[in-house]
């Protein structure tokens, strides 16, 4: 009997402590995955199933990263007008932060498509009408003239989901930045201005460093909750993942290889960026 097994006989369990600390969930996922990964060699069907979706896991990977960075943008300046004393940079980022997160994104995202881009297109137009208007020739002319002949359908759907979709998480970041600048003690902006910095001189070489350190964790798993939520850009049409999913069941009629397919990719995906943030949290956590 091995010392395990003795271990789990004194201490009347049914299953030895080492099975028990074994992580099981990884090994089912796991062994999925390798399913999936026999079927796509072996079987056609899934093997064109794939080919067919490689390049809306191309698109969802691109939208996603340009989404986020002008999310974590917007949020970081929001962010800081959330904790400043400056009466209208504090209320305009509040509303901002109070508006969006108030709106479900999907809504948000046919908002900016179909009301807010049509409506930015319009003034553009009436703007190049006015430089028109006041200059015969010359370079505002020609410019004006540029915005004239400007239309909405030079902004294909893609840009308007990215930025639609960075806007709504813009938001959700804005939150995640004041939660990391309040986190430091007040001491170290007291401590910052009494030796002459300004505050946004404290900020930037005290505050910010700091609490950018803390929040990469929260700002990881929101990366991966947009990479999921980019799924919304479907409603579009944009032709990521998941509305190349619904093309390929539309043409092929095989629903069950199709959606498992969609599943286990946005479960690829989702997995190795967890398991990046918990190793970015260990890294923390030890320094």
């Amino acid at each position: 009997m091995t010392g395990e097994a003795v271990k789990a006989k004194r201490s009347g369990r049914l299953v030895p402590v080492a099975l028990e600390r074994l992580p099981w969930w990884a090994l089912i996922v796991l062994f999925l995955g390798v399913l999936v990964v026999y079927n796509v060699m072996t079987s056609e069907t899934y093997s064109d199933t794939f080919k067919f979706l490689w390049a809306g896991v191309k698109l969802t990977i691109a939208s996603t990263l340009i989404s986020y960075a002008i999310a974590v943008v917007l949020g970081l300046i929001t962010g800081l007008g959330r904790v400043s004393k400056n009466v209208v940079f504090y209320t305009a980022s509040t509303l901002y932060v109070e508006v969006v997160r108030g709106i479900p994104i999907l809504v948000q995202l046919i908002y900016w498509a179909f009301v807010i881009m049509p409506l930015v297109v319009d003034g553009l137009n009436s703007l190049g009408g006015l430089l028109m208007a006041q200059f015969a020739s010359g370079f505002l002319y020609n410019f004006g003239e540029t915005l004239t002949a400007f239309s909405i359908k030079n902004i294909a759907m893609t840009a308007r989901g990215v930025i639609g979709l960075a806007v709504a998480y813009g938001a959700y970041e804005a939150e995640v930045f004041r939660g990391g600048i309040e986190s430091i003690e007040r001491g170290q902006m007291e401590a910052a201005r009494s030796l002459g910095m300004s505050y946004f001189q404290a900020m930037r070489y005290v505050i910010l460093p700091q609490a950018i350190r803390r929040v990469l964790p929260p700002l990881g798993n929101d990366f991966i909750s947009m990479l999921k939520d980019s799924s919304l850009l479907s409603a579009l049409a944009v032709r990521e993942l998941t509305q190349l999913g619904k093309l390929n069941r539309a043409r092929t009629f095989r629903t069950f290889e199709t959606w498992n397919m969609v599943a286990f990719l946005y479960l690829a995906m989702t997995l190795v960026l967890s398991l990046g943030v918990k190793a970015l949290e260990r890294r923390l956590s030890v320094d």
